[in-house]
C-alpha cells in the first residue's frame, strides 16, 4: 500500500513517482474504509451480474456505502485497501491539479485548457512555465473547476511495475515497528495468560519474582476484549521482565464453562451438519427433486483445523497514561476501535486519548483485534507518566490467538448419464466470526450478537460452477474458542472444499479435471480465462510429467480476485514435496505489477505452510502448539522454485534490481552518516 497509493496520487497529478511521500492514517473518521462493508454483503455472483436481483444488489450497496461513510470505521481488512482509495486518492490529486493549473491560468491571464502539466511543471506553448511548489500557495485559494480523472490511455505511473518504496527503510532498520518504539525513561512488561483458555490466575505469589534486578511491579489482568486472564511483570527491560514472569507462583484456574478440546469440536461440528437446520446463502431450483430424480450421486466431507496468525511481529503496544490523558503506540488495524478501548480501560474520554500507528510486522486479521492494546494501557495505568511496551512471547502468541475457526462439511452432487452435474448441497458447520469480533470490540452492543455471517459461507455460496439446482446453507455454532479474522477468512477453508470436490466430480465423471472445469464455466468468462491461462501456461495436458509426480488444478474467487494455480507435486518418504506451481490471477485493474507477482508468490508460501503444517490442537483447554517448531512455515528447501515470466526481459530487469539493492545497501553507512 505504501507504493500502490502514491502511485494513484503521483499519476493524477503529473509528478515523479519521488516527489510523493505517504504517512500512515491515524484513526479520524475520515479514512473510514467503505469498500470492506461493502464487501461484505452475501451476494452471489448471478446477483451481480443482472440476473436476477440487481436492484436489489444496487440498493443494498448504496446504503450499506452509506452507513459506511456516516460510521468512518478506520479498518485495514477485507483485501480492500486500493479499491477503497482507487476513487478517492486519484480524485483528490485531481483536484489538487486542477486548483495548480486554475492558479497558473489566473496569474498570467491564459485560458486553462491552453496550460499542460508535466512532471509537477505547469506550462504554456508561448515559453512560461512554473513548479507546483510556486503555485501551491495561490492554488490553495483557487476552486478547481471542473476535475477529470485522466483517461486509461494516458496513464503512465499506474500500471508500472515500479520498486517498492518502503523497502529502503525496512532492509535498513530505519523503519518504526511496534517494537521500535522508544521513549525516555520506558518500561518493559510481559504477559503472561492462564494457560487453559478462558482461564483465570488464582493465588498468585510473586515474592520471588519482584526481588529479581530490574523488576518494579506487577500487574494483574482480567480478560479484556476476549483475551484470557492473566499478569504482567515491569521491567526495566524485557528479558528481565520475561525471566521474572516466568518465575512467578500462581494456582490457574480453569474455566466455568469447562475445558474445550478440539477433537470434540471437531465430533460437534459432524453432529451439527447431520443434525441442524443451517441457514440457507444461496439457492437455486429444486435440490431435492433433483437428487429424488435419480443419477449418480457423490458425496463427500471435508475438515479444517483450527489455525494461528504467527505473525512474526508478535502482539505488543506501548502506552503512558498521566494527567488524565493516554497516548498509545500501535501495530493495529483498527486505529478507531483501539483508540476508544484504550479510552474505556482508562476511564477517559476519546478525545483524551493520543494513538500513534507503527507499521504491522504482519497482520492477517490479528490486529484487527483490541486485547492487546487495551492490556498496554492497563500495566501503563499503575505506572502514571512512564511509558509501558507491553510485549507477548511467542509462546503466549501462539496459544492465546483468536483462531481460524475449525469448520466441516458435507458436499454432495449428482451427476447425470453423461456425468454432467446436475444439483449441488453443501452444508457446513462452524464458528461464525464477525459477530464475535463484534462483541469485543464494540461492547455498547447490547448482549450477544447473532447474525449471519457471510464469512462462514464465503468461497462456497458464490463459487462459480454452473449447477442448475444448488442449496448452499450453514450453521453457526459457538465453540468457545476465541476465533478471529484469519488471512483470506473463510474462503482460506472453503476453496479446499470446493476445489477439492469438483475433482472427486471430475474423477467420477472420468473427465479431465480442466475440461469439466471448463464445461461448469460457461456462464463464467472471467475465471474460465484464468484457468486457461494457468493450464496452458503448465502444460496442462501437453507436458508430459517426470515420472512419481502428479498434477493438481485449483480455480478460486475472493475479495474480486479471480486466482487459477497448477501444481506439481510427488511424495518423498510419504511427504508431499511441491516441485513447481503455476498461478495465473486476474485482479481487476493493476497499480503495480510487481507488487502483484510478489503478493501471489507470498500467497502460495502461506498456503503451502497452511495445508502441509498448519493445525492448532487443543487437549483439556490448553493449546498445544507453542513455537515455531511446532508451528512452523514452510522452509526454503521444501518450497518451488520461482519464476516470474519467461521473458528475457523480465530477467534482465530482476537482475538489475538486485545490483541496484546491493549498490544501494553498500552506499548506506556514507547516507546514514552525520
Amino acid at each position: 500500500m505504501h507504493t500502490a497509493l502514491p502511485q494513484l496520487a503521483a499519476e493524477e497529478l503529473d509528478v515523479p513517482l519521488a516527489s510523493i511521500r505517504i504517512e500512515q492514517a491515524g484513526w479520524d473518521t475520515v479514512y473510514g474504509n467503505v469498500a470492506m462493508l461493502v464487501g461484505n454483503l452475501p451476494f452471489h455472483p448471478s446477483e451481480e451480474e443482472g440476473e436476477d436481483g440487481f436492484g436489489r444488489v444496487k440498493a443494498s450497496r448504496w446504503m450499506v456505502g452509506k452507513l459506511a461513510r456516516e460510521l468512518g470505521l478506520n479498518a485495514t481488512g477485507g483485501s480492500s485497501s486500493v479499491s477503497d482509495a482507487w476513487e478517492v486518492v486519484r480524485l483528490a490529486a485531481a483536484t489538487a491539479r486542477a486548483s495548480l493549473v486554475g492558479a497558473a491560468s489566473l496569474q498570467w491571464r491564459l485560458p486553462s485548457e491552453d496550460l499542460k502539466v508535466a512532471d509537477g511543471v505547469v506550462s504554456h506553448p508561448s515559453g512560461r512555465s512554473a513548479g507546483y511548489g510556486e503555485l501551491a500557495r495561490s492554488a490553495s485559494a483557487t476552486p478547481p473547476g471542473s476535475v477529470e480523472l485522466k483517461d486509461r490511455k494516458a496513464w503512465r505511473v499506474i500500471g508500472q511495475p515500479v520498486p517498492r518504496l518502503d523497502v529502503p527503510a525496512k532492509v535498513s532498520g530505519m523503519a518504526r515497528f511496534g517494537l521500535d518504539v522508544r521513549l525516555p525513561g520506558m518500561r518493559f512488561a510481559a504477559l503472561r495468560l492462564a494457560p487453559t483458555l478462558g482461564g483465570a490466575p488464582g493465588w498468585v505469589d510473586a515474592r520471588a519474582a519482584l526481588a529479581m534486578p530490574g523488576v518494579e511491579r506487577l500487574v494483574m489482568l482480567p480478560a479484556y476484549a476476549g483475551s484470557t486472564a492473566g499478569f504482567a511483570v515491569v521491567a526495566r527491560s524485557y528479558w528481565q521482565a520475561q525471566q521474572a514472569a516466568l518465575a512467578v507462583e500462581v494456582d490457574w484456574r480453569a474455566p466455568a464453562t469447562g475445558l474445550l478440546d478440539s477433537e470434540r469440536i471437531a465430533g460437534q461440528l459432524h453432529e451439527a451438519v447431520k443434525l441442524r437446520d443451517g441457514y440457507q446463502f444461496y439457492g437455486r431450483g429444486n435440490v431435492d427433486e433433483a437428487f429424488r430424480a435419480g443419477g449418480r450421486t457423490v458425496e463427500a466431507w471435508y475438515s479444517a483445523p483450527y489455525l494461528a496468525h504467527a505473525t512474526l511481529e508478535p502482539m505488543n503496544a506501548t502506552a503512558r497514561v498521566g494527567d488524565g490523558r493516554v497516548e498509545v503506540w500501535a501495530p493495529t488495524q483498527v486505529p478507531q476501535m483501539c483508540r476508544a478501548a484504550a479510552a474505556r480501560v482508562a476511564g477517559v474520554a476519546e478525545e483524551k486519548v493520543d494513538l500513534h500507528v507503527t507499521l504491522l510486522g504482519g497482520g492477517f486479521g490479528r490486529r484487527l483485534e483490541v486485547d492487546y492494546v487495551v492490556q498496554a494501557v492497563r500495566v501503563a495505568m499503575d505506572l502514571p507518566g512512564v511509558p509501558v511496551q507491553l510485549i507477548w512471547s511467542r509462546e503466549e502468541d501462539t496459544r492465546h490467538d483468536f483462531y481460524r475457526p475449525m469448520q466441516v462439511a458435507r458436499v454432495r452432487a449428482t451427476l447425470d448419464g453423461a456425468g454432467f452435474p446436475l444439483a449441488l448441497h453443501i452444508k457446513s458447520a462452524g464458528d461464525a466470526i464477525s459477530p464475535r469480533w463484534m462483541e469485543r470490540g464494540l461492547p455498547a452492543l447490547a448482549g450477544p450478537v447473532d447474525l449471519p455471517d457471510k464469512t462462514a459461507s464465503e468461497g462456497l455460496f458464490d463459487q462459480p460452477y454452473a449447477f442448475a439446482h444448488q442449496r448452499i446453507e450453514h450453521v453457526f455454532t459457538r465453540s468457545g474458542v476465541p476465533v478471529g479474522f484469519w488471512r483470506s477468512v473463510g474462503h482460506s477453508h472453503n476453496a479446499f472444499f470446493t476445489e477439492s470436490f469438483i475433482d472427486e466430480l471430475a474423477a467420477e465423471a472420468q473427465k479431465d479435471p480442466v475440461e469439466f472445469r471448463r464445461s461448469l464455466l460457461r456462464r463464467s468468462p472471467r475465471h474460465l480465462a484464468v484457468l486457461n491461462e494457468a493450464a496452458e501456461r503448465s502444460g496442462w495436458g501437453l507436458r508430459p510429467l517426470p515420472a512419481g509426480r502428479a498434477r493438481g488444478v485449483a480455480l478460486h474467487e475472493s475479495f474480486g480476485s479471480v486466482v487459477a494455480q497448477v501444481v506439481e507435486v510427488s511424495l518423498e518418504k510419504g511427504t508431499p514435496r511441491i516441485h513447481r506451481v503455476v498461478c495465473a490471477i486476474d485482479c481487476g485493474t493493476v497499480v503495480n505489477p510487481q507488487i502483484v507477482a510478489q503478493q501471489m508468490e507470498g500467497a502460495v508460501v502461506f498456503g503451502l505452510t497452511a495445508a502441509l503444517h498448519g493445525r492448532i490442537d487443543i487437549r483439556g483447554g490448553v493449546v498445544q502448539q507453542r513455537n515455531f517448531p511446532d508451528y512452523p512455515m514452510l522452509r526454503l528447501g521444501a518450497a518451488p522454485r520461482w519464476r516470474r515470466g519467461s521473458s528475457p526481459a523480465s530477467g534482465r530487469r530482476r537482475a538489475s534490481v538486485s545490483r541496484a539493492c546491493r549498490r544501494w545497501l553498500l552506499r548506506w553507512p556514507a547516507l546514514c552518516a552525520p
